[in-house]
């Protein structure tokens, strides 16, 4: 599980401890000069500490603690949030320069959904964005996301919304390492997926739940994000390590049909493909990869034999007949009724009343 670290207090402004130094040396009537007498430092030493030109080293806070009987770790904390203040100072302001990378993000969508806070600053947008990629800044998102050898870039989508994609793609990731898996386990996996298969007949508020504590058993880890605006991707599957694979499914198309089609078909790649391989759904042409997952999740879903004999005399299926094969597959109706669709033994407008659709709680209202 991802460890959450609470929110810290930063200051606006750290003093250097050579100032709390000097107080010191004054309220006890010591000049710099005895200060270096007393702890063998350089008396350029102690003028460069108290002028903050210096920090103050471990080595130096243990003389001070024998001279000053303050403890070195004080010493050293206070150089510790004195230097970190710094960087922080830098770091803003190299982040102010790149504030314009913003506009390419679909912010606004971000954190409607809550993926990342708002901030009126731009810095501390920025900063905000780039946490949530886990990146230091803008060129090493490039670097990350961008590079030819990337697999993503492969996908269409990818190359016209990156910025978006990658958002989608990185919200995937986060979600999925907060889902504690098993080692992944093929034969558990697929014993799993006969039992979700039977899902399909119940409602989001039902089923997700089942499905994500199932195939997490097995060392699948499942995530249903929301679609960012752009990002027209139906699922992805990847690894996310040699032993934990990801299904990130996103109810494009909305209808419950294709959402569990989907969800078959990403379980196909995983069980007939390799682990360096990246597969998006995103329609279009298919490959030879995506036609055996197409396979793999049109047979899993509705036996070929059994689809057969149903559609032997196919020039008229009522939906009692649709609802009765399902019943029998113990399947969704859905299911049925998107298959006879696709195979145009139905027409696309026909029992579409089966065919419920789905849509994530942050969407609405």
């Amino acid at each position: 599980m991802m460890h959450k670290i609470k929110n810290e207090y930063i200051p606006t402004t750290v003093s250097h401890p050579g100032e709390t130094l000097l107080d010191l040396l004054e309220e006890r009537g010591i000049s710099q000069a005895e200060l270096a007498e007393r702890t063998g430092r350089p008396k350029k030493t102690i003028n460069e500490i108290i002028r903050g030109k210096s920090g103050i080293i471990p080595e130096t806070a243990i003389q001070l603690e024998r001279v000053l009987r303050v403890p070195a770790r004080f010493w050293l904390e206070r150089q510790r949030h004195y230097d970190e203040f710094i960087a922080r100072k830098i770091a803003e302001e190299r982040l102010r320069q790149e504030v314009d990378w913003l506009k390419t993000i679909p912010i606004a969508k971000m954190i409607s959904m809550g993926w990342v806070r708002k901030n009126s600053d731009k810095a501390a947008q920025l900063n905000e964005v780039l946490t949530f990629f886990g990146v230091n800044s803008p060129d090493e998102w490039r670097l990350l996301w961008r590079r030819p050898q990337v697999v993503y870039r492969k996908s269409s989508v990818f190359k016209h919304n990156p910025e978006a994609t990658s958002a989608w793609l990185r919200k995937g990731e986060l979600e999925a390492q907060q889902i504690l898996c098993n080692e992944y386990d093929e034969s558990e996996f697929r014993i799993a997926l006969s039992t979700i298969r039977s899902l399909t007949r119940h409602t989001p508020d039902r089923f997700i739940e089942e499905v994500v504590s199932r195939c997490a058993v097995c060392g699948v880890a499942v995530v249903f994000i929301p679609p960012l605006p752009k990002v027209r991707i139906y699922g992805v599957t990847r690894w996310i390590t040699p032993r934990k694979a990801l299904i990130q499914l996103s109810l494009r198309g909305r209808f419950e049909d294709l959402l569990w089609f989907t969800f078959f078909h990403e379980s196909g790649h995983i069980l007939i493909h390799g682990k360096r391989d990246v597969f998006i759904e995103e329609g279009g042409i298919r490959d030879k990869d995506e036609q055996e997952a197409d396979t793999f999740a049109r047979d899993f879903l509705i036996p070929p034999e059994k689809f057969a004999v149903f559609t032997r005399n196919s020039k008229y299926i009522s939906k009692a007949q649709v609802l009765s094969f399902a019943k029998q597959l113990d399947i969704s109706p859905a299911i049925v009724a998107g298959r006879l669709q696709h195979e145009r033994i139905l027409p696309r407008s026909h029992m579409n009343d089966l065919r419920r659709r789905y849509q994530f709680v942050n969407e609405l209202g």
